[in-house]
């Protein structure tokens, strides 16, 4: 994962916040931030986010454990963050 400890969070529930991505990530290690991307013109959850660990062995074992697991009846899609461009 080359140092890098933000993880995108794909397939999320149209509900979900901040705060889920916090509960569903801090089983596997220390969350420093959690952002889900909302849509600017109704405010709701765009689907995805960007949560960001600790440490990369922390953020790899989120990925391994979370990648693919059910919530709210979605599969979640969960990988390593590509840098921004």
């Amino acid at each position: 994962m080359n140092g890098n400890c933000r993880i995108f969070v794909g397939s999320l529930p149209w509900a979900a916040t901040d705060d889920t991505l916090v509960e569903l990530f801090k089983a596997h290690g220390t969350v420093k931030s959690a952002k889900v991307l909302l849509d600017r013109e109704t405010g709701r959850s765009r689907g995805f986010g960007f949560v960001e660990m600790a440490t990369t062995q922390e953020a790899e074992a989120a990925i391994k454990a979370l990648d693919g697991s059910s919530y709210e009846g979605r599969a979640l899609k969960v990988n390593a963050a590509k840098p921004r461009e």
